[in-house]
């Protein structure tokens, strides 16, 4: 009777790890995705302050036609 129930501890107790190893797994696959987001974003960002920097962002008013106002 001790065996059995030893077994039956010992089987959800596996079932269990089995659970959590893939819960762990697809956590880790989340958390990856979202730091190549964050990696990617962070590059942009860099970018658009080089850019507002330089005043690159500012268009020519040479090559600019007028509005159509005028």
């Amino acid at each position: 009777m001790a065996n059995s129930d030893t077994s039956e501890r010992i089987d959800a107790l596996e079932t269990r790890i089995a659970y959590q190893d893939q819960a762990i797994e697809d956590l880790n696959t989340a958390l990856t995705e979202q730091w190549k987001t964050i990696d990617l974003l962070t590059r942009k960002l860099v970018m658009l302050e080089e850019q507002v920097r330089t005043g690159s962002y500012i268009a020519d008013p040479a090559t600019e036609k007028p509005p159509p106002h005028y």
